[in-house]
Parts: C-alpha cells; structure tokens; sequence
C-alpha cells in the first residue's frame, strides 16, 4: 500500500506544535553536544567526590575533633607543641578502635557521621524532585533548573575549600546541598533525552512512512508529559528504534562521563601524592582533599558552561494558572505562588503513586527497587569507610579503589547484555544475578568472624588488597543492575503515562539511600566498628529477590496496558462531553 498521496498531510499531523511554545526544530549535533557536556562535568562530583573523597573528608574532620570509643576523655588527635598533627592511636590505642565525635547534642561514630550526613543529603534530595517536579515538566523551567542545580552543587564542592577542622559541622550541609543538586540535575538531564531522541532527524516523518503505515503514531514511551492529548502504543518496531537510539546517546553520554571520571581521579592522586612529600599534608591531614574538592567544582562548573549555551531549552507546556484553581493570580504573592506550584507538584506525584499501587506488578518491582536501590548506596559507602577506618588505606589508595570500581563498572554495562544473549536469559533473569553478586560482598565481609579464618590472617577482609577484588565484583555486578533495571521496569509502565512513572522510579531510587546509611550508622555507633553491619548488608541485599523472582512482567505488562486504555477511554468520554 503506498502512502504518498497522503505523507504530507501526515507529516504535518506528526510535527504538530501542540501548546504554545513547543519547539520541534530538529536535533542538532551542537544540542547533543551540549547534552553530552553535562555528564563530563557532573559525573566527575558524582565519582571523584561522592564516591572517593567526600566519605574520607567527613570521617577526617570529625576525626579531628573525636575522642576514642573506649575512654572518651582522649581525642584520637592531637597537636603537639609544634603544631603537627599526631595520631594517639599509633601510640596508645589499636588501630580498629572507632573515634567518636558530638553533633547536634549526639555522640557518634565518626564513621556514622559520614553516614548519616549522607542519608541526610539523598533524603533532601528525593524531597526535592518530588516538591519541584512540576516545574521541570511546564515551561522552559527545565533547563533552567537544570544549571541551577549545576552551579550550586559546584558551588557547595568549591567551598570546601575553607571547611578546616574547626568548621566540620558546616560540612554536612555542604555535602547535602552538593549530593541533592547532583541528583536532581541528572534527572533533569535525562529529561531532555526523550525530547532528543522525539526530535532526532532520523525520526522524520518521510522516513518512517516508507517503513510501516502506522506513521501517526507518537513518541509516548520517551515523551515527557505534554498537553496535547495521547495514544496508545500501535508500533512496537518504532518504539524499539526509539529505545535503541535513547540508549545509544545515554550509553555514550555515561562513558564520556566515566572517562572524564577517571581522567580527574588520576589527577587527584597526583595531588595526593605531591601533598604527602610536604610538611603542609602533617599539619592540615585534610587540606590535600579539600584541594581537590576545589577542583572537582571548578571543572562542574566549567565543563556545565556548553550545556548552557548549545542545549535547547525545549519548553513543555504552560504551568496551570492559580486563577483556574480558584486563586486571583494578580494578588497572589510570590510566597503563595510557590505553594501553589509546590502543592501541584505533590498532587501529581501522589496521583501517580497510587495508581501505580493499583498495578501490582509494578508495586512489586517498586519495592524491591527500593530495597535493592538502598543496598547498592549503603554498600558502597560502607566499604570506602570501612576501606579508611579498619583496613587503613590512605587516601591514594582509596582513589585507586574507585577507579577499579569505575572500570569494572564499564566491562560490566558491555558483559552483561553478551551473557544474556548467550544463555538466553530474561532481563529480570540477569536482575537477580546481579543481585546473587552483590550479596556475596557482605557475606565475604562476614567470613572475618570465623576463628580458623582469623588465624589465617586473611580472607573475609582482614588485609586491605582483599578489597580490590570486591571492587572488580561491585563494579561489574553495578553495570548489570544499572542496565537491567530499566529494562524490567519499562513493560511495567501504563502506555501514556512514562514521565510520571519514570519520575516515581528516580524518587523511589533517591529516597531509598536514605534508609541503608543511617541504620549501618547506628550499628557503628554501638558497636564501636564497621564490620558487625555486615549483617545487616546481607540481610538488606537479598531481601529484593524474592519479589523479583515472583514478578510476573507479562502479567505486569498486560494489566499496565489495561490501565492505558481505560484511561484512553475516559480521556476520549470527556473531550466529546466537553464538545457538547
């Protein structure tokens, strides 16, 4: 059947603006340049300091202004006449002895310190997308909000800079402020992939007519949220290329961001190294840190400049007026404009939870995301503090752990897909794998309580080399996780409905890391050192697979495209009620 009598009538139907202000240019190899700039410049905070330094740091200031667990009257250090710094524990006590430190009017560990600041941070974080939402998804706030998160997060990693042991209680709320501003501005990002890839060249409408009649259909499963109204999914083959290419530029995007990662690491641990030949590194044990904290927000800072200038903004539609909602917008003040925005923001977020809690499928995989999202943040900030307090690694060594940790990360994302097509697993399949290797981290830990291991004098993480093996394992078994994920939630989804169930997915990712740190805190605090939680890790990883091993994704599938088309039902029962 041919279509060229009508493909211009078509292609105008698919390149329709549908609310004022749309912009459908095509996607310029300058805007994908300027998309791509972003994960260079964030992801260097996101490894080299959430995942290296930011633990170390924490832990090293409270530790200079801690006491030891055992006798609370001796500071862990002290100045001596010539103001260098020493460790009383070289001399007095042994190494494996936690510092405890006030805060708040609470003793802790200086180890739990450094969790709870970051539970605290991912807490604030997942609050935040949920409050702000509505903004990023109306009007040209996206990219707006996008840079403000950008050079506020550097801004926090920058001011490091002056946070000398005396000030260690303004550090928290540095890292909060740096943690939450990188979070929210990858989500943010991501919400500009699906609007790349809708508007891409390759997806014009001359191209896509030659290749199947379903040329009116609409890029729904990438497509944010617009006000136009939607259809159901006809053509799986152009869902699939769609897919593809989104994965092409976010698989591109991640590695450039992981190159410039461990371009950045290697250079900080030659500032390490530098620092440790001076006498300046005795007398200020954190200053080498707090340098390369400068650094790393300069270079956010300055490598986030091409995504402000080449990046489109690529506004969604209008914000709803307070007017139609009973409020007179011309006496409204800013304060109560902000609560009305805030309170639009909540009502959708909640609107979308509970329907999401009425698929049970998607509930299911909810929660073990929760559950296995949380696992995956508490582990990795257990092992640097554990890494730093009881196997004694300096500081260049824990940057050489991250780096191991990165790479292994990057075989993982490429050997996961070729075991799945060898073996022929299901994606939900290579999920509980993922989820086998990451519960023998925890339990390996635990091999350290056996007497005949201990007298060995190795295995179970008693000597540090041990611990770059797990990071081979941590890493590889990351990839898979953060590739997989995805793809299992994705068929669980309502046609129609992806900005809103994605968004409820990051929520669900963010807020959980909240839980994991702060319980491994409070099992630091009164057990004096790390490896009891090891328990609790255990426990923790392996509770998510049950529920992905019962998740039915065909079921899951078949009752989120229910949903869809009683939506589209109710959808097409108003607009001829309102033409009447």
């Amino acid at each position: 059947m041919s279509f060229d009598g009508d493909e211009e009538e078509r292609e105008h139907i698919d390149r329709r603006v549908r609310y004022a202000g749309e912009d459908i240019s095509p996607t310029t190899t300058r805007e994908l340049k300027g998309w791509y700039a972003y994960p260079i410049a964030a992801e260097v905070f996101a490894v080299v300091a959430v995942g290296a330094f930011l633990p170390v740091i924490l832990e090293q200031l409270a530790r200079e202004n801690g006491v030891f667990f055992s006798d609370r009257t001796k500071p862990c250090v002290e100045v001596s006449s010539s103001a260098k710094f020493r460790l009383r524990d070289e001399d007095v006590k042994k190494e494996t002895e936690q510092c405890m430190v006030t805060m708040l009017g609470k003793t802790m560990s200086t180890s739990s310190f450094a969790m709870y600041t970051f539970s605290a941070a991912v807490l604030v974080q997942a609050l935040t997308l949920v409050c702000f939402s509505s903004f990023a998804d109306h009007g040209p706030y996206r990219k707006k909000m996008l840079m403000t998160f950008a050079y506020t997060g550097s801004v926090a990693s920058c001011l490091f800079i002056f946070i000398t042991p005396t000030l260690y209680f303004l550090a928290p709320i540095l890292v909060i402020v740096g943690v939450a501003s990188l979070g929210c501005s990858f989500v943010l990002l991501n919400a500009f992939l699906p609007l790349l890839v809708a508007n891409h060249p390759d997806n014009s409408s001359s191209k896509l007519l030659s290749e199947d009649s379903s040329s009116d259909f609409e890029l729904e499963a990438l497509n944010p949220e617009s006000g136009g109204p939607r259809s159901i999914r006809t053509d799986p083959d152009r869902l699939a290329r769609d897919l593809e290419r989104s994965a092409q530029i976010s698989s591109k995007g991640v590695g450039y961001g992981y190159i410039a990662a461990v371009f950045v690491q290697i250079f900080s641990i030659m500032i390490l190294w530098l620092f440790g030949k001076t006498a300046i590194q005795k007398r200020h044990p954190s200053l080498s840190i707090r340098v390369i904290l400068l650094l790393v927000g300069i270079w956010w800072a300055a490598l986030a400049t091409p995504t402000l200038l080449w990046l489109r903004e690529r506004p969604g539609p209008p914000l709803p007026t307070q007017h139609k909602h009973g409020f007179s917008s011309q006496s409204s003040s800013r304060f109560r404009t902000f609560l009305f925005y805030t309170s639009f923001s909540l009502r959708s977020f909640w609107r979308t939870l509970l329907r999401a809690i009425s698929l049970r499928q998607t509930t299911k995989f909810l929660i073990s995301w929760f559950l296995l999202s949380d696992a995956v943040a508490t582990i990795s900030g257990t092992a640097v503090l554990f890494a730093r307090t009881e196997l004694h690694m300096g500081t260049i060594a824990i940057a050489l752990l991250s780096i191991t940790s990165i790479g292994s990360g990057i075989v993982g994302a490429f050997a996961w897909p070729r075991v799945q097509k060898h073996f022929g697993l299901q994606p939900k399949s290579v999920l509980l794998c993922c989820v086998a290797g990451m519960e023998i981290i925890p339990l390996y830990g635990l091999l350290g309580y056996i007497p005949w291991v201990q007298k060995l004098g190795f295995i179970g993480l008693q000597r540090a080399w041990e611990i770059y093996p797990i990071a081979v394992l941590h890493g590889t078994v990351m990839g898979g996780i953060s590739s997989y994920a995805r793809s299992v939630y994705a068929p669980l989804i309502p046609e129609g409905s992806e900005a809103a169930f994605f968004a409820l997915y990051a929520v669900t990712d963010k807020g959980s890391s909240a839980f994991g740190p702060a319980l491994v805190g409070w099992i630091v605090d009164h057990a004096g050192i790390i490896r009891p939680a090891f328990i609790f890790l255990a426990v923790l990883v392996v509770l998510p697979a049950p529920l992905l091993w019962w998740l039915d994704v065909e079921k899951g599938r078949n009752d989120a495209r229910a949903m869809a088309e009683g939506d589209e039902r109710g959808r097409g029962a108003y607009e001829r009620v309102d033409e009447d």
